[in-house]
């Protein structure tokens, strides 16, 4: 039993709708050009059924790629990675970001140890969540501010722009968001 990512099938599903997506094409479209039913590729596309050999080729000729491609752009099947706490060597008085998720993922998140950058702004594209571990910290978003200790979160939509910093030694901050790379909401406009 290990803490990386054990070897999974992939799940193809996603590959496929993004590239038919990208072609800007409909189910029926790839379809007719692959011969295989739209059913059944709504099936594929929702991972609720796993295409043969064949059938993965020619959907890719109809999404004019390779099975190569789509096997290779495929999410795995399960995700399991721990990421352990690093061995405590003494006080470290200077501020840290961890990250607590490795790879490329939905959700990003990181732990902010120590203070922060109090003047740096922040605009993300989507939704994120601080948690304050522990100390406390103010937060200035959208023109008012916010105090928070202990145990209390923050949620702020995509594109709310904001700043931190902490307000007491050895704070520590949990920082998760939707990864910039999902589309989870639209780009607002401002």
């Amino acid at each position: 039993m290990g803490d990386h990512k054990d070897k999974q099938p992939v799940r193809v599903g996603a590959a496929v709708r993004r590239r038919r997506r990208a072609l800007e094409l409909t189910l029926a479209v790839v379809a007719e050009r692959s011969g295989l039913s739209v059913p059944f590729l709504s099936q594929v596309e929702n991972d609720r059924a796993r295409p043969s050999r064949t059938s993965l080729e020619k959907l890719a000729d109809a999404l004019r790629t390779t099975a190569v491609e789509l096997l290779a752009a495929a999410d795995p099947a399960c995700s399991v990675d721990v990421v352990r706490a690093e061995d405590a060597t003494g006080p470290d008085l200077a501020p840290q970001v961890r990250s607590l998720v490795r790879g490329h993922h939905q959700l990003h998140a990181s732990e902010f140890t120590g203070d922060h950058e109090a003047g740096r702004e922040f605009q993300h594209r989507n939704d994120e969540l601080m948690y304050v571990a522990d100390g406390a910290v103010e937060i200035e978003a959208e023109g008012r501010a916010y105090r928070l200790g202990r145990g209390d979160t923050l949620y702020l939509t995509g594109g709310v722009r904001h700043r931190w910093r902490a307000t007491v030694p050895d704070t520590r901050v949990i920082v998760v968001a939707v990864a910039e790379h999902i589309e989870a909401v639209q780009d607002r406009q401002r």
